[in-house]
């Protein structure tokens, strides 16, 4: 069966409502809230300060540190509290799509932490972690040579659709669900995320990479928005 329509009725080059704020979390040095519809994620930044344990230290450059989890009650089935492998994974990903654009040379032997949240989830909870992570980054004046910008792409069957839910990773009719998470620097549109889930060809791995990127411009828009909106 081939896949002509959405779940949730959306066109299949369209996000869900997309939302950001930052301030949000006052004693924080910088936050963000983003949202994709229902998927929430709200992100911390902490730095930089002196990095502790001391053989962890750089003596070159500061170092960013990510740490990423789903509260319990983010999802129906409630989640077992604490870090999890999937969590750990998240949070080294997380590091490495940012990392490209955070300058912490001038910084030696300190480090920045970025704790995200999930507060609620239906799919994208990667994604909207790293919208939210660049957006408190910026927040708390870290120094960035541009912004990341990041958004999931599916495959159902032979249809590329772009902010994957639920359903949709769930798929399971005729060929079934790919599912690949992105993220781009938002000037230069160099890719700094590329997970895949599942196959893909490379003609549409193309094809789904140019919907993220044309996606992800419109996330930057917002991302730009909301941290010139906090400035004035």
């Amino acid at each position: 069966m081939a896949y002509t329509k959405r779940f949730d009725g959306r066109k299949f080059d369209e996000t869900r409502d997309i939302k950001a704020e930052v301030g949000i979390i006052p004693n924080a040095d910088g936050s963000a809230m983003f949202a994709f519809g229902d998927t929430v994620a709200v992100a911390a930044v902490y730095g930089p300060k002196i990095m502790h344990p001391q053989h962890s230290q750089d003596p070159k450059k500061g170092t960013l540190r990510v740490t990423y989890d789903m509260l319990s009650f983010s999802v129906p089935e409630r989640k077992k509290p604490g870090p999890s492998r999937r969590s750990q994974e998240i949070s080294k990903v997380t590091e490495w799509a940012l990392s490209p654009v955070v300058n912490l040379d001038e910084f030696p032997n300190t480090v920045v932490d970025v704790h995200i949240m999930i507060f609620q989830a239906n799919a994208s909870t990667r994604c909207a972690g790293i919208n939210a992570a660049a957006i408190a980054l910026a927040h708390a004046g870290v120094p960035m040579s541009d912004l990341v910008s990041s958004v999931s792409v599916g495959k159902m069957d032979e249809t590329i659709v772009v902010d994957v839910i639920k359903e949709e990773e769930d798929y399971e009719e005729g060929e079934g669900a790919t599912d690949i998470a992105t993220a781009f620097t938002s000037n230069s549109g160099k890719l700094t995320l590329l997970q895949l889930d599942g196959k893909i060809s490379p003609k549409k791995l193309d094809e789904a990479v140019e919907k993220a990127r044309d996606a992800c411009k419109k996330i930057y828009e917002l991302q730009k928005k909301t941290l010139k909106e906090a400035k004035e």
